[in-house]
């Protein structure tokens, strides 16, 4: 499963700090630590910045860039944003995100066709977020027609299925669960999710987040945005590619276990 890190956004305010004072140090380090934790992708996201999100994301992805040698997922809701970030990053990214919404796809999808990346798309559109796995997968089939009329691959969609908080709304773990099962039927698309909202205003939120990542794998989840650092987070993502038979003689599992990476 691919680990997305989702360190580097500007809604932290150690990050947000960095970015405005061009603190290229402790961009570089949070980049390095999530690189050695076992991230595959390095989320960067500075959209707090409005008036210098465009100069700010350029200054991410070199930054970040010039001290891991991982692609990026470029997490912006502006093109121009996402293309001042896209033109000089190294690799194949991934771009966060498109919707259902017409208006989303005709901005962002041209630049998916350019730049030939994945992209991440939030299974919501006009009429807001679903509150059902049915709803959820109506509109994926609706993504999937648009992207790929233009051309790009199944298998460079990745659907977010949006999750919603169990505190709130009991049932909606099943329903994205189910989500994950049905979108994958649709075609030879990926799923991802930042999970922690499923646990948002109840305690002691690591634990649920971990059991719902496994549950999540399980039901064919390919990639979260996650803190590599969050060592209970890791664990899970070992422990369940261990359990559904993806690790081979559970080599990966062991290996993390004796160098101390599900310790504390």
């Amino acid at each position: 499963m691919l680990i997305i890190g989702e360190r580097i956004n500007t809604t932290r305010k150690p990050v947000q700090k960095a970015v405005e004072e061009k603190d290229a140090k402790f961009i570089q380090e949070e980049a390095r630590k999530q690189a050695d934790a076992g991230a595959n992708y390095i989320d960067v996201n500075c959209g707090t910045s409005v008036k210098n999100e465009i100069s700010d994301m350029k200054w991410l992805v070199e930054t970040v860039q010039a001290v891991v040698e991982l692609p990026l997922c470029i997490d912006s809701p502006n093109p121009e944003a996402l293309e001042a970030g896209l033109a000089i990053h190294k690799g194949k990214p991934i771009i966060n995100s498109i919707t259902g919404e017409q208006s989303r796809m005709e901005m962002i999808l041209p630049l998916v066709e350019k730049y030939k990346t994945s992209v991440v798309a939030l299974t919501m559109d006009e009429t807001g977020m679903p509150h059902t796995a049915a709803q959820r997968t109506d509109i994926a089939k609706k993504i999937i027609d648009a992207v790929v009329k233009r051309g790009i691959a199944e298998e460079d969609i990745y659907f977010d299925a949006l999750v919603r908080p169990i505190s709130t709304e009991p049932g909606q773990a099943i329903e994205f669960l189910e989500s994950l099962k049905s979108i994958k039927s649709l075609a030879k698309v990926k799923t991802i999710c930042g999970l922690s909202n499923i646990s948002f205003g109840l305690p002691k939120r690591a634990l649920i987040n971990a059991a719902f990542l496994t549950m999540a794998v399980y039901a064919g989840l390919d990639a979260a945005l996650i803190d590599p650092l969050d060592k209970r987070m890791l664990a899970a993502v070992k422990v369940s590619e261990a359990l559904l038979g993806r690790d081979e003689f559970c080599l990966n599992y062991i290996n993390a276990s004796r160098a101390g990476e599900f310790d504390g």
